[in-house]
């Protein structure tokens, strides 16, 4: 905690030895939120909010800054703390400030501070006009699978929706952030009662959110709000399901447990602990998963690369470097092949992109997307396209039209997203 005794000012922080934090005590706390200078924000648009939300530049990094009572950032301060102890996705706390006070002495509300999340996209800029069917399915695929982690962890949200998400694209799916934790609640374990309230809070804060956004002309036709509400309570009880569910097998079937515990892989989760129990005098045997914790290839890329990336963008890079392992280096270990591909290919593709155009996609998303866009000039032109060829073609073709990515817009209104170019122009996603 850092304090000035001149004014009372007060800043609980992380107790890291660099970052946002440390620069805090740079901004005008002494001035009401909305009225802070456009030299201190960032160039971001904002919208609506429950709260004053503003965007501030600390150095090199910017954050997001909310005015709200102390009790209530204090709390989700501590919350985001702790879902960032356990690896779920949710923006990262910098800090909260209290004790402030204008020129006159009154005494002004409390912050909370949480980093900005770098390439992230809010729902109402992907729901736009020219949004196709398979990307809505994403969405609600990457809305369920954060609430399952929630629950997994023991946090009952309270108030799910949309509008509390950010999104990164994740090598042609999305991965969801929380971003406002302020409802929630962190416990032992969720009852059954308790997800379905989630749920269905859910359910019907995504309907209402779709119909603001049909009102505002903003939605395609096509776009069922209850069809979309029903598609993320579909997708969220099948993902739960899977993850808990027990599974039956004979004594003589034993490999069903591998079987079960590499479908689980298969879909980003480690089974860390299980059950095994025998039922009918022992002529079946029951497996009951009792920990299960994602990030599974996201694990296994950062153990071999050290890359930190989504985990649909490590399964496909971890895909690439063992197709590249048996054409290139086929006597290569696998740390070995990693490494080889992570200094012949993904770093030189890094700086391949030109520094103009390195707010556009993070990274591993431009590397995944560049293997697509291989294998649709391989098949337009039908012959064997290079990799450098086709980063090249798609540096000068596909990057250069889209709109940067390295941006947040929290809660924007529907006449600001009508201001705004689609980024969603020429992809599906």
């Amino acid at each position: 905690m850092a304090s000035t005794a001149r004014t009372g000012l007060s800043i609980t922080a992380p107790g890291r030895a660099s970052g946002p934090a440390a620069k805090l005590l740079t901004l005008p706390w002494s001035v009401p939120l909305a009225q802070w200078p456009e030299d201190v924000l960032a160039a971001l648009p904002r919208g609506i909010s429950r709260h004053v939300v503003r965007f501030a530049r600390l150095g090199d990094a910017t954050v997001a800054v909310k005015e709200t009572t102390e009790e209530l950032a204090f709390r989700e301060y501590h919350l985001l703390r702790a879902l960032e102890r356990k690896e779920v996705p949710s923006v990262e706390p910098v800090g909260v400030v209290t004790g402030r006070t204008d020129a006159d002495g009154r005494p002004l509300p409390a912050i909370l501070v949480t980093k900005h999340l770098r390439f992230s996209l809010p729902y109402r800029a992907v729901f736009s006009q020219r949004m196709r069917r398979p990307t809505l399915v994403r969405l609600m695929d990457a809305l369920a699978l954060l609430m399952v982690q929630l629950h997994l962890e023991g946090f009952f949200w309270g108030d799910v929706s949309l509008s509390n998400v950010l999104f990164r694209r994740d090598a042609g799916a999305f991965a969801a952030y929380l971003v406002d934790a302020e409802t929630g609640e962190l416990r032992e374990r969720l009852s059954d009662g308790q997800r379905a309230h989630d749920l269905e809070v859910a359910r019907t804060n995504v309907v209402g959110e779709l119909m603001d956004l049909a009102a505002g002309d903003m939605a395609d036709a096509d776009v069922d709000p209850f069809e979309t509400s029903e598609m993320l309570v579909e997708a969220y009880t099948r993902l739960w399901e899977e993850l808990t569910a027990d599974t039956e097998f004979t004594p003589d079937e034993a490999w069903r447990v591998e079987e079960r515990i590499r479908r689980l892989n298969e879909l980003g989760f480690d089974v860390e602990e299980y059950a095994l129990r025998p039922v009918d005098d022992g002529a079946r045997l029951v497996l009951q998963p009792k920990v299960v914790d994602p990030g599974h290839h996201h694990r296994r890329l950062m153990q071999l690369t050290g890359l930190d990336v989504q985990e649909n963008q490590a399964r496909r890079l971890l895909q690439d470097i063992e197709s590249r392992r048996q054409a290139v280096y086929p006597d290569a270990s696998e740390s070995e092949a990693a490494h080889r591909w992570l200094v012949e290919i993904f770093e030189p593709l890094a700086r391949q992109v030109p520094e103009d155009l390195r707010h556009k996609l993070e990274p591993a998303e431009v590397m995944h997307q560049v293997l697509e866009h291989r294998w649709y000039m391989a098949e337009r032109q039908e012959r064997e396209v290079h990799f450098w060829e086709a980063v090249e073609d798609y540096i000068d073709q596909v990057l250069r039209a889209r709109r940067d990515e390295d941006a947040v817009v929290l809660h924007p209104t529907t006449t600001m997203l009508k201001a705004i170019p689609t980024p969603f122009a020429s992809d599906d996603a």
